[in-house]
């Protein structure tokens, strides 16, 4: 065996009608015998111990799942194991059932090579539907825009409004805990958007009392109503007279007859005249005022 520079060189096959010399022997992985290039299969050299390495599975008729066989088990043990454990019938429908396109009128059965996943439905097609417009696609579901922990809080809200039930008592610490900071988050955001509301209201109804003040009491200032010169409708203050002569009569300039007219306001109880030295007449005399710069 082997040459004189290298007398380890090589190995003779196990088989007894074999014998050969190898230079590359095989190693069987489970009898550890050597062999040629031949032999090297289990069943070439009958290898006593090649089931062990073995893999055998068993479709199950009952609910379409593989059953590995043990070599050290006796098939019917492992069966029996198989049936009284994890075998589910109602699992055979789905695992025989082939996969189909779900478009309406489509009969295409979905295969690894034939099938598209939609980007926005998240459903699988065939190629003939594979776009939108084909299979009528709805597009992306739109993302919640409302208050992340309404439905949270109206779940928990319709359970402790029921009568006669007992609250949970395996529920975990955490959910509550959640829970309560979702609430007290909406509650803060609400008592928030009342605060504003009412101040806002309130600075609002200030505002306009303000304005109302202002114009009965520069009204009664004058002690006397305030006349129109055009159509003689008397008006408790200035301002609703102004407000008169610009919205009837100036607006209304293409009216025949009908002239515009300046009143000028007292800077100190705003009683209006149309006469500018009836004005100054009157600061003078009311007001002890003088009328030179």
């Amino acid at each position: 065996m082997g040459t004189p520079e290298f007398p380890d060189l090589g190995k003779h096959c196990t088989v007894e009608d074999c014998k050969q010399i190898d230079f590359l022997p095989f190693t069987c992985d489970r009898c550890h015998q050597v062999f040629c290039l031949e032999h090297r299969g289990y069943t070439k050299h009958q290898c006593p111990v090649a089931d062990r390495k073995d893999v055998t599975v068993v479709i199950c008729p009952l609910c379409a799942k593989g059953v590995r066989l043990n070599p050290d088990e006796d098939p019917n043990i492992t069966w029996e194991s198989h049936v009284n454990s994890e075998c589910d019938p109602s699992n055979y429908e789905k695992a025989t059932k082939k996969k189909k396109c779900p478009v309406p009128g489509c009969r295409e059965i979905l295969t690894f090579s034939n099938t598209i996943r939609c980007r926005d439905c998240n459903l699988d097609h065939c190629l003939k539907h594979r776009f939108g417009p084909d299979h009528k696609c709805p597009g992306p579901r739109k993302p919640d825009t409302g208050f992340p922990f309404m439905g949270l809080l109206n779940r928990s809200r319709k359970e402790e409004s029921k009568p006669n039930r007992t609250p949970a008592t395996s529920s975990p610490k955490w959910a509550t805990s959640f829970l309560n900071a979702a609430s007290t988050v909406r509650a803060t955001a609400e008592s928030s958007m009342a605060k504003l509301s009412s101040e806002f209201s309130q600075a609002w109804q200030t505002a306009r009392d303000g304005v109302g003040q202002s114009s009965s009491s520069s009204g009664s200032r004058g002690g006397q109503l305030e006349e129109c010169p055009q159509c003689g409708a008397k008006f408790s203050s200035v301002t609703t007279l102004v407000d008169h002569v610009e919205k009837v009569h100036e607006r209304s300039g293409n009216r025949t007859g009908v002239k515009k007219v300046t009143i000028d306001v007292c800077p100190k109880c705003s009683k209006g005249f149309r006469d500018p030295v009836s004005l100054v007449e009157h600061v003078e005399r009311d007001h002890g005022g003088t009328s030179k710069g």
